[in-house]
């Protein structure tokens, strides 16, 4: 004999707390993404930021320049591809904050090891691969204090900065 139980007046309880999880995890994803979010990766470096460095370091290649942003007399631009130049002296790099970041960042490392003293603006994102398999390998590293305010935009970015400093060894 089949036994029918009382029918259930009040919602799965579980469900209720899956469909609460859901929407929280989007709520938290979505405020998360102001942290990346932009519409360019194109960042130029304020112009006493980078006379402060210059003044120690007597920049002179930009290897990460626009034509109308170049912090030195010589510089690559996106169409002479930087990332296959040889860096040569004492070098500015401000790369793109994209997704080729990564790429900037090993050969600033590998310039280094080949004779170059290589200075970067960097987003600091301790928590990436590429900060932990090279930043950490830079000779110096340098927190900005505070948030920058890049060149033509209206706020302080939305992370934090850091000098990274790749000199030659010996």
């Amino acid at each position: 004999m089949a036994t029918i139980g009382r029918p259930r007046i009040y919602p799965d309880l579980r469900t209720q707390w899956r469909e609460r999880q859901r929407r929280y995890r989007k709520r938290k994803q979505q405020s998360l993404k102001v942290y990346h979010r932009s519409l360019t990766h194109e960042w130029a470096t304020p112009q006493a930021f980078y006379d402060a460095l210059h003044a120690e370091f007597h920049f002179t290649l930009d290897v990460a320049a626009q034509p109308g942003n170049a912090k030195c007399a010589r510089y690559w631009t996106p169409g002479e591809d930087g990332l296959s130049q040889p860096w040569i002296g004492a070098c500015w790099c401000n790369p793109l904050y994209g997704k080729t970041i990564s790429l900037w960042v090993a050969k600033a490392y590998a310039s280094a090891q080949a004779g170059a003293t290589v200075v970067c603006l960097l987003p600091a994102r301790t928590d990436t691969h590429w900060w932990q398999r090279y930043c950490l390998m830079a000779s110096e590293v340098r927190f900005v204090s505070g948030r920058i305010t890049f060149v033509g935009a209206s706020n302080p970015a939305p992370f934090p900065s850091a000098v990274v400093i790749f000199r030659p060894i010996g």
